[in-house]
């Protein structure tokens, strides 16, 4: 399946999409890239380097969902910019939200799909169409699972991302080896941390050096 095409099912566009009504889209736009196998990077941080001269990711700390011979996805962990009612949200999806009961931050993943919305969360919790990335990491888009963050039955942790970040087929292994990012491992703890002010800094120490 082409990478675009997984990105498509996983967003889900008919229920999920309809939270940026709540929130209005996030800024960018750009091109997915295509591609099916994951590779080296997936389930890794990407970490903007000092001299990033790119202002849409200076400071940036991305989670890589998918990498492959024909591009990568990751979504940016340290953009939050709202926070929203979960039963707001299922409200205005037309779902049930009786008894839901908290809020999410939104985090802005990227330049790419603004219409995308994505649920990056902790493992512990799994229904059909749930992606598994790694170390302890899996991936949602179906509503289900605001639902069960709001009657306190879903993940432990979880983001609510819009929109992601997008590299075509080599791209981001150029950028690497011009020296744009570093790669450092996943740590969940950091990941969903609610401190985003100090991700890059921790996350930059984290940075593997042998690249």
């Amino acid at each position: 399946m082409a990478l675009q095409d997984t990105i498509g099912a996983w967003t889900r566009a008919g229920a999920l999409g309809l939270v940026l009504a709540v929130l209005g889209p996030a800024p960018g736009a750009g091109t997915a890239p295509r591609g099916s196998t994951e590779g080296a990077l997936a389930g890794k941080l990407l970490v903007a380097a000092p001299g990033m001269t790119d202002p849409r990711f200076s400071r940036a700390v991305i989670y890589i969902v998918l990498h492959n011979a024909s591009g990568a996805v990751g979504l940016i962990v340290n953009r939050p910019f709202k926070e929203v009612s979960i039963a707001s949200l299922l409200d205005r999806m037309g779902l049930e939200h009786e008894k839901v009961r908290g809020s999410l931050r939104i985090h802005y993943g990227g330049p790419v799909g603004p219409g995308s919305v994505f649920v990056l969360h902790t493992a512990d919790y799994r229904v059909h169409g749930t992606k598994v990335i790694g170390n302890g990491i899996a991936l949602t888009t179906t509503p289900d699972v605001l639902r069960a963050i709001g009657s306190r039955a879903g993940p432990r942790r979880a983001l609510l991302v819009l929109s992601y970040s997008g590299w075509a087929p080599g791209q981001l292994e150029l950028e690497i080896h011009a020296g744009a990012w570093v790669v450092a491992p996943s740590d969940p703890a950091l990941i969903f941390d609610d401190n985003c002010e100090t991700k890059w800094e921790r996350a930059m120490a984290r940075r593997e050096l042998d690249l």
